[in-house]
């Protein structure tokens, strides 16, 4: 063996060191103590009941945390995702209340959440202010807006439609939540688009370095506007889903969700 060959033999980090440095193995050490700590000292924690039960509450964060990665993976940051689930619910309850339908309800819903999607966009990748400050802006006048319609009050679900409440107590088999469904459904096709689709490219592009992207040929502003509008689009589903859960309408809803959220799109790998 020639003395260069050496040199890079011992240069060479240990397969243990490779693994220790790995961001998602100290994620899986992490979760898989919660996760002694709790079964210790918590009766019934690996019961399929309370699993399903968690996994029906991360679903929520799952389906949220979605939209913010791709804000987040383009270079932009969105804080309105709290007030949005709470907003949203608006004219949803409304509409449902009024029309006993929930097509209607959650077309309104939805079409809410577009609406705040491309004010979001439209602020930051055309009109050019900073991201942050234009969702800290839509995030207080949404939960100011709702604090002064319901006077602090909750507006109650009157229509009670059983496809609505299904999407918060419906379970395929019996066993699997349908929101957790819905939300693994919407995982796998973010990371289909993210490793598969030209858009998906063009995100990372953006986020790495927009003057490179824009030498290649990505429209960046056009780009970034859209991610605006998928994160509130999922933000609004993950609302709607909480809303058949409180069953009403209330100014609290998602309080201080964004930051739950931020914080585990960051602990999953996304650099802000």
């Amino acid at each position: 063996m020639s003395l260069a060959n050496i040199a890079s033999a011992k240069a060479q980090p240990s397969l243990l060191a490779r693994l220790v440095a790995r961001q998602e193995l100290a994620l899986l050490v992490c979760l898989i103590l919660v996760l002694v700590f709790f079964s210790v000292t918590v009766e019934n924690f690996f019961s399929v009941r309370n699993m399903t039960n968690v996994l029906g509450q991360a679903s929520l964060a799952l389906t949220t945390g979605i939209g913010c990665a791709i804000v987040f993976i383009s270079g932009e940051v969105d804080i309105s995702i709290g007030s949005l689930l709470a907003t949203i619910a608006l004219p949803l309850i409304i509409i449902m209340n009024d029309t006993n339908s929930l097509l209607l309800g959650v077309s309104a819903a939805l079409l809410f959440g577009l609406i705040i999607g491309v004010v979001n966009g439209y602020l930051t990748a055309y009109a050019g202010i900073n991201s942050l400050i234009v969702t800290l802006g839509t995030m207080f006048i949404m939960r100011g807006g709702v604090y002064l319609y319901t006077g602090q009050r909750a507006i109650p679900d009157n229509a009670s439609l059983d496809s609505f409440i299904a999407l918060s107590d419906g379970r395929l088999f019996n066993i699997i939540p349908y929101s957790a469904i819905i939300a693994i459904v919407l995982l796998a096709a973010f990371g289909y688009m993210m490793q598969h689709r030209p858009f998906g490219r063009q995100i990372y592009a953006v986020g790495g370095n927009q003057e490179v992207a824009r030498l290649a040929g990505y429209d960046v502003r056009r780009v970034k506007f859209i991610c605006f509008i998928i994160s509130s689009l999922l933000a609004t589903v993950a609302g709607i889903i909480l809303a058949a859960r409180v069953g009403s309408a209330q100014h609290t809803a998602g309080l201080n969700f964004e930051f739950q959220v931020v914080a585990a799109t960051v602990l999953g790998g996304v650099s802000l």
